[in-house]
């Protein structure tokens, strides 16, 4: 199988990231998996794309540093991405937000174009398109969202955080990673006005309860087809917990993991969210779980399999890897009969 890994810029890829965990099991499992920057596509005259990757020379890696230093060492080839069985568009949104705007919408449409021409594209590209602002997450049941207000108008932010009791959690409507989120207190009498400013200045305020189970951080909980994914036995989730004050528990924003015991509660979530999941085509997704509600569902490059790997003593990129292969068997049965969106669930 060749299946490609799309992400942000090759050069500033991380070995301790999922997407590296998940091209070196690829690799090892005998694929030829090949990395591609978001700016690194080509829509040639014929109808044909074409992309410039790199991937490492060999197949056995005992490291994940070592893996991914031959890999960025690899020197580039043009590659005529039509003839990829799979591809995985794994770049985060927040990290060309300010510098790169344009890039986000780049490899949603350029995912359109791959899936358009056969090959398996996962996420879904069509529906991460609606994805691309946390409105998205407004699609999902009210019952496991926390109360929110999506608005520009600071009075009308106001005074829902007056009828929230003056607590609220306030972030950008755009971006991820925990950037530009803030809690405000009443109480304490914060500069309201600065806060709703600052985000405003780049789009829409995203105003939301505060759930005092945040103290605790969050849970991160892997979804593979709608369904938690589970190895051995165990679950692939962690608790994320903030070392400081800050109101963040982002693994990106200094959180720091530790085993969490699957709750009723937390199953009960998924069993909601997934008729959504399944019918966006959203194949790997990362809930964030804050008590009995949802915070976020990650679906551009869900992080953390590493986490689970230290904790658990499991390695979860295999399994991801093996149902893409079982995909790209069914589309060699089926063809084109089965569109895009089914099959990255199916």
């Amino acid at each position: 199988m060749k299946i490609g890994f799309v992400v942000n810029d090759i050069a500033t890829e991380k070995h301790l990231y999922t997407t590296t965990r998940l091209a070196l099991a690829a690799t090892r499992m005998g694929h030829e998996a090949c990395f591609t920057g978001i700016g690194d596509f080509g829509y040639e005259p014929d109808g044909s794309l074409a992309g410039t990757v790199q991937q490492a020379p060999g197949t056995k890696y005992r490291s994940l540093e070592r893996y991914l230093k031959d890999v960025q060492q690899a020197d580039a080839e043009v590659a005529s991405l039509d003839e990829f069985d799979a591809v995985m568009l794994r770049s985060d949104p927040a990290d060309d937000a300010t510098e790169n705007p344009w890039a986000n919408t780049a490899g949603v449409a350029f995912g359109q174009l791959m899936a358009q021409n056969g090959v398996l594209v996962v996420n879904d590209p069509t529906n991460l398109a609606h994805a691309l602002s946390k409105a998205y997450f407004q699609h999902f049941p009210e019952a496991v969202r926390p109360h929110t207000l999506i608005s520009r108008d600071e009075d009308r932010i106001e005074e829902f955080i007056d009828d929230l009791g003056g607590r609220a959690v306030l972030k950008p409507l755009q971006g991820s990673g925990g950037s530009g989120v803030f809690l405000v207190d009443r109480k304490e009498s914060p500069n309201l006005s600065q806060i709703v400013e600052a985000i405003s200045r780049d789009g829409y305020v995203v105003a939301q309860e505060y759930l005092p189970a945040a103290k605790d951080g969050d849970v991160r909980m892997f979804v593979m087809n709608g369904q938690p994914l589970v190895v051995d036995g165990e679950y692939a989730a962690f608790r994320r917990t903030s070392q400081t004050d800050d109101l963040r528990s982002n693994m990106s924003a200094g959180g720091t993991a530790s085993k969490v015991d699957v709750t009723d509660e937390m199953l009960q979530l998924v069993d909601a969210v997934r008729p959504k999941l399944i019918a966006d085509g959203m194949f790997l997704v990362g809930l964030d779980i804050v008590g009995d509600k949802l915070m976020e569902v990650n679906v551009f490059s869900p992080g953390g399999l590493g986490s689970c790997q230290s904790l658990y003593g499991v390695d979860f990129a295999p399994a991801i890897i093996e149902d893409i292969e079982r995909k790209v068997s069914i589309r060699r049965h089926y063809g084109d009969q089965i569109g895009n969106t089914r099959l990255a669930t199916l």
